[in-house]
């Protein structure tokens, strides 16, 4: 190699673009940034469903879980149930409410902060199970995708029915030979 190649080779590089590796100093390579970003996206997703994968529930948890459905019904029931009574005995509706009049406040506080902490942490629980379905729909999201673009593809080769166009009957391809076919489009002209 001459002298003036070996100059080239040592400005230019030898089979490279030295073009592209100078301005990818000061600029991003925009298809191996959204390559980047797009394997980043699919590791969270992928940390995500794992993280809140559901476990399988003993016979103990679907118990609590079923006793922790009774207070609310129970409350509604119960005030519901107040009301009829004040409408059936009403004198013995009012004993009884002079009997929760008698009830310290300190008590009532209490009870407050009982009920409210037995339904913030039922509504927070709900709200991380919520979540934890929505992680794994996320999850299965581009298997529906590409599940959907394949239908769609079917979809998009299938002739439309109801365009006269589309129906006419045409010679079958060569090496397609199905006489009954073949026969009904006959009789079908």
């Amino acid at each position: 190699m001459g002298l003036m190649g070996k100059l080239m080779t040592l400005l230019f590089g030898g089979g490279r673009n030295v073009v592209a590796q100078t301005a990818e100093v000061f600029r991003e390579n925009a298809e191996a940034g959204a390559l980047r970003r797009s394997e980043e996206r699919g590791a969270a997703l992928t940390q995500f469903g794992a993280e809140f994968g559901a476990g399988q529930t003993g016979w103990f948890d679907r118990m609590m879980d079923g006793v922790n459905r009774l207070p609310r019904p129970a409350l509604a029931l119960g005030t519901l149930g107040l009301f009829v009574a004040a409408m059936v005995d009403p004198v013995w509706f009012a004993a009884r409410m002079k009997g929760i009049a008698l009830v310290p406040e300190p008590l009532w506080w209490l009870l407050g902060v009982i009920v409210s902490f037995y339904f913030g942490a039922r509504h927070q629980f709900k709200g991380q199970a919520y979540r934890r379905s929505i992680a794994q729909v996320a999850v299965s999201a581009p298997e529906i995708a590409r599940s959907i673009e394949g239908l769609e593809a079917v979809e998009s080769a299938r002739p439309d029915l109801d365009d006269p166009a589309a129906q006419t009957t045409s010679k079958p391809a060569a090496g397609e030979a199905n006489p009954a076919l073949n026969a009904w489009r006959e009789q079908e002209r």
